[in-house]
Order: C-alpha cells, then sequence, then structure tokens
C-alpha cells in the first residue's frame, strides 16, 4: 500500500492521487469530511505532507482492505488522536514520578525517596501467663 516517497516535501493533489492510484475527488471527500487535512497555498492549491500521506495510507488501509466506511474512519481516527493524548499524558505522569522520586532519593533520608512515608512498625510482645 505504500506508496514510493522520495524526500520530504509538500505534494499537490494530482501527484497524490497519482501515487495512490486514487480520484482526486475521493482526496476532496476526504478533507469534506475531516479525514485529512491538507496545507493551502495562497492561490488556495492543496499542499499535502509527508505526516498527511501518512495518515492518508492509514484510511486508504481501513477503507480498502478493511471495508470501513467513512463514518468508522472518523471514528477510529478521532479514538486513535485520544489514545495518542493519552499516551502522552501518561508519559508525563511516568516522568513526574520519576523526576519526583529521584528529587526526594537524593534529600538523603531513605525514607525520603518513598512515595509513601514509611513508619516503623509496632512491636508487639505476646506475654502467655502460666496456670
Amino acid at each position: 500500500m505504500a506508496a514510493k516517497r522520495k524526500s520530504k516535501g509538500a505534494y499537490m493533489i494530482s501527484a497524490v492521487a497519482e501515487m495512490y492510484e486514487i480520484h482526486p475527488q475521493t482526496l476532496r471527500l476526504y478533507e469534506r469530511e475531516g479525514l485529512l487535512k491538507p496545507s493551502r497555498t495562497e492561490g488556495n492549491t492543496r499542499l499535502y505532507t509527508d505526516e498527511d500521506l501518512e495518515r492518508l495510507e492509514f484510511i486508504l488501509n481501513l477503507a480498502r482492505d478493511l471495508g470501513v466506511n467513512i463514518a468508522g474512519i472518523a471514528i477510529i481516527l478521532q479514538m486513535r488522536e485520544r489514545m495518542e493524548e493519552m499516551n502522552r499524558q501518561m508519559q508525563s505522569f511516568v516522568e513526574y514520578v520519576r523526576s519526583e522520586m529521584l528529587t526526594r532519593f537524593q534529600q538523603g533520608s531513605p525514607s525520603a525517596g518513598a512515595i509513601v512515608p514509611m513508619r516503623r512498625p509496632a512491636v508487639v510482645v505476646k506475654t502467655t501467663r502460666k496456670s
């Protein structure tokens, strides 16, 4: 499915349509439906970046290989973006916890590095009475 791309840059609609063997109207439809968002020149010509082409490849995989309709593609892309955002947030949280633990560990006290402060367990001595 991957088309041959030689370099970074922007591609006009006719070149993209030819690379992926689709009609330019299909690309316009994908844009109208919000699936693709190519940039525009001052003359209003659509320009597709490498990122746009990667997204198009994903869309075409869903449509051609898996038979997903446009509404389904939109939902899948939306879910994918949400998952990527959640992953970024999770990575940010993990990095925060790491740096916080490192800071506390460097403060010296063994329990200062703990996320939850440690307390010494109370020692209970059991005595048995003999009758």
